[in-house]
């Protein structure tokens, strides 16, 4: 096994991270402040990691959809992201006009994207009320921090009480701005080389569609006791 090799896979990932955030949560609790926790997922590879931490805190998981820009010709080199609803962040170290063609051509293919895979999850979410929840943002990796980022706008306006990001591994050095973005930021490892996420995992495949409404299903099928979330619209409101 490489040496840079952390997790198994992102199940085994999010049974680490679950024991982590139940004990940030049981901290708050102890300090006497009422605490309705939500988990959104980042799909589609934060979903099986969201899995084991949304059943341990016994709430409801919902997914924020983003997508870095990036153009054709460099695939990989992220310049922007952007969620479903048009929210944009652009690398601070692009020193190009915003509006040229082939960056908004980039920008609405992204945009796209992020929107095709919202229409294919959203069946399976739950309608949640996430207003004064503490609301944690969860991936299986972050690289750039480009999606997380634009992310968390998306989760501010749901007006939580608190944004949390909780992920398996980080770089090091990004370990400030995260912390500077969100009221909470949880991350087990934070290498100080960082080659790309996959490298953290034994077993990192591509999640297929179908597996990742199987990850929302099988949180989102069960009853919530008093100890999850408590506002949730819909045929499940309580």
């Amino acid at each position: 096994m490489p040496h840079s090799v952390l997790f198994c896979d992102r199940s085994s990932a999010g049974i680490q991270l679950a024991e982590a955030i139940a004990a940030e949560i049981n901290l708050v609790k102890a300090s006497g402040v009422s605490v309705s926790p939500v988990v959104y997922a980042l799909p589609r590879g934060g979903l099986p990691v969201a899995v084991p931490v949304a059943l341990k805190l016994g709430c409801p998981m919902d997914i924020i959809t983003a997508k870095k820009i990036a153009r054709p010709e460099e695939p990989e080199l992220a310049i922007g992201a952007v969620t479903a609803d048009g929210l944009v962040i652009w690398s601070s170290r692009l020193g190009e006009d915003k509006n040229d063609p082939s960056l908004q051509l980039a920008f609405q293919e992204a945009k796209a994207k992020a929107q095709a895979q919202l229409q294919q999850l959203t069946p399976y979410c739950p309608n949640v009320l996430s207003e004064g929840a503490i609301a944690i943002l969860i991936d299986d990796g972050i690289a750039t921090g480009m999606t997380v980022a634009v992310a968390i706008l998306s989760l501010r306006l749901k007006r939580p009480a608190a944004v949390w990001i909780a992920t398996p591994v980080a770089p090091f050095a990004l370990m400030k701005m995260l912390e500077e973005w969100s009221d909470k930021a949880i991350v087990l490892a934070q290498p100080q080389k960082f080659p790309s996420v996959s490298r953290f995992y034994e077993e990192f495949p591509q999640l297929e569609m179908e597996e990742a409404i199987s990850c929302l299903q099988q949180v989102n099928g069960r009853e919530w006791g008093d100890g999850g979330m408590g506002s949730i619209r819909g045929d499940g409101e309580v």
